[in-house]
């Protein structure tokens, strides 16, 4: 791994009982960079988190973090990576300070070194004012704003973020995507999983899709939108009943299959000249005497890419083969020496 790159993994293949959870993963995370790894739910994103930061052995394969074998120097590997969870791994009965404090006596750090850590950090995520609170009286913004404190101590040069906005609200979501944003600006390396692809699309550099195990696609958000090609029609029927009309009109203007949301009244296509199918749709739909509520022409998503890749939406869905293991805490000398 040369001095570029923070993170790797080559050919990772985990499997449990008759599930493969991982069939030969390879990840390349560029120094001071964010690497969005997205997927769907059970696509094994959790597996490789898990792999990265030492939590599991993969059956074959090898991963380095910050230039260290997670499998032939596991100690190492856990000094140079924070890991900020699904849930905020914070002790409720405790302040933010002392939360803060704990984690950097588990690490090894004197008490003056810790509690000099402890404080800058409070400072550095504006907890200050509630440094002396109970944490379990934080909001959820608060607390995830703790959590990611506490998974940087011991200033780790990579930092794994899996699923950091779950469950919060849209305040705590943005305040999170700044923290983010300082992090990568300090010259942090950062793996992203998320189930929001508005937040890859924000935070990340590049972005693999994983899915079924494998790597299925990799590259800029803009590159992965490319992949989709053309843009997107919608019409949305200002009658019910209109919709199978619309429907067929813009399937046979379109350069694909239109998908129809009936609660919304919403038809989207892909097209290959946007205006021209959109003036082309519109004087159909006139000539039937077909009135429209709104009309909207689009580049590809980010969720169009996922969709095109993957065969279904982003999010979570029952059943999910893989669970989510990592949920939620740091990697800490004192507790996984």
């Amino acid at each position: 791994m040369t001095a570029s790159i923070a993170v790797s993994t080559e050919a990772l293949v985990k499997t449990f009982g008759t599930n493969r959870a991982l069939d030969g993963v390879d990840l390349e995370i560029r120094s001071g960079r964010v690497l969005g790894l997205l997927g769907p739910n059970g696509a094994g994103k959790t597996t490789t988190v898990r792999i990265l930061t030492t939590l599991l052995r993969p059956d074959s394969g090898r991963a380095f973090v910050a230039g260290n074998d997670v499998l032939a120097d596991p100690h190492a590997a856990r000094h140079a990576i924070g890991l900020s969870g699904q849930y905020a791994a914070v002790d409720e009965n405790l302040t933010g300070y002392e939360n803060l404090y704990m984690v950097g006596r588990l690490y090894g750090m004197s008490r003056a070194d810790a509690s000099r850590r402890a404080r800058q950090l409070l400072d550095r995520f504006r907890l200050q004012e509630a440094a002396e609170r109970p944490s379990k009286g934080y909001s959820g913004g608060m607390r995830r704003r703790l959590d990611l404190a506490g998974a940087l101590v011991a200033a780790p040069p990579v930092v794994v973020l899996d699923e950091p906005t779950t469950g919060l609200d849209p305040r705590g979501r943005m305040e999170t995507w700044e923290v983010v944003g300082e992090l990568v600006d300090d010259g942090t390396t950062v793996l992203l999983t998320t189930q929001y692809l508005e937040e890859a699309d924000a935070l990340a550099d590049s972005i693999a899709v994983i899915d079924q195990g494998r790597v299925i696609a990799r590259g800029t958000s803009d590159e992965l939108k490319a992949q989709v090609g053309g843009e997107r029609l919608e019409l949305v029927a200002q009658e019910p009943e209109d919709l199978a009309v619309v429907t067929q009109v813009l399937d046979e203007v379109g350069s694909g299959s239109p998908h129809t949301e009936e609660r919304a009244r919403r038809v989207q296509v892909p097209v290959e000249v946007g205006p021209k199918a959109l003036m082309e749709a519109l004087r159909r739909l006139d000539a039937q005497g077909i009135e429209v509520y709104d009309v909207a022409l689009h580049r590809p998503t980010l969720d169009d890419a996922f969709l095109s890749l993957t065969g279904r939406a982003a999010g979570r869905a029952d059943g999910a083969a893989e669970r989510d293991e990592v949920g939620g805490g740091h990697i800490e000398q004192g507790a996984r020496g």
